[in-house]
């Protein structure tokens, strides 16, 4: 199994024979506004051939449609049903709905759905399109396991597509990709929608995962924090806590190999 930080919520992940790339962002600036800091870790044109694209919601950072427009059509783009409503009625046939707790399968790799906490509507008038999706990506009953949480709040229920599909089977998950952001005091209303670096501790601590891979960092300025803010606070948390040995940092352009033979790190 890899996994390629591309940047922010875009990694490109390889496992089971599948090549799955998430919520692709190769755009210069966030909202033609925010600068980013850091290159694509790679370059869209050099992309491997892809199976399948996950589309969390439909926020900025997460779907760009330059990005979208450059990829090569009739890859399967699974999407919150809303999400893909409006996606083919711009002209992306190849949206494809996945609901929560609905399933499908790329190459051998099945992906099942899950609800996230998080109001992932585009703009302020849009309520009706603010679903927003979590996957759990599963290579088999002997082979690896994925979850990316796209953008979540912690609630109760956040790990509850790994307990439901895994656990329930007697298994495990192997990689948890889980974003991080900075709250600053004055932004109380951060966590209702967002991972803080501790809270994505406690998650990747809940799943019972046996690697914890941090996302949505060095990638874009954002207008209350730096691109490096969150992960900072990440890496001095570390040097305490009890998982540190199972925590990946990876960089924007690097990639990560984990091999089912690699010690197991799990609480």
């Amino acid at each position: 199994m890899w996994i390629s930080y591309i940047g922010h919520a875009t990694l490109l992940l390889e496992l089971g024979g599948a090549t799955i790339l998430t919520d692709p962002n190769f755009d210069p600036k966030l909202g033609r506004i925010l600068p980013r800091v850091s290159p694509p870790g790679i370059a869209l044109e050099k992309l491997p051939a892809l199976d399948a694209i996950l589309l969390t919601h439909a926020h900025a950072d997460h779907l760009s449609f330059d990005s979208l427009e450059r990829l090569p059509r009739g890859i399967p783009l699974l999407a919150p049903p809303v999400i893909a409503k409006w996606l083919r009625r711009l002209g992306f046939d190849h949206a494809v709905d996945l609901a929560p707790d609905e399933s499908t399968r790329v190459d051998g790799v099945a992906i099942h759905a899950a609800i996230a906490t998080h109001r992932g509507n585009r703009y302020g008038f849009d309520r009706w399109r603010s679903s927003a999706n979590m996957y759990l990506l599963d290579a088999g009953p002997t082979a690896e396991t994925i979850f990316f949480a796209g953008d979540t709040a912690l609630v109760e229920t956040t790990h509850a597509l790994v307990e439901r599909i895994l656990w329930g089977n007697g298994r495990e998950l192997d990689l948890a990709l889980l974003p991080i952001g900075y709250a600053p005091w004055w932004k109380p209303g951060f966590r209702k929608g967002h991972l803080t670096h501790d809270d994505a501790l406690t998650l990747f601590e809940r799943l019972r995962a046996r690697v914890l891979v941090p996302y949505h960092w060095g990638t874009f300025r954002h207008v209350t924090a730096t691109a490096h803010d969150a992960i900072e606070r990440l890496r001095e948390r570390l040097s305490s806590h009890h998982l540190s040995a199972a925590v990946r940092i990876i960089e924007p352009g690097e990639s990560l190999e984990l091999s089912p033979e690699e010690g197991d790190a799990r609480p």
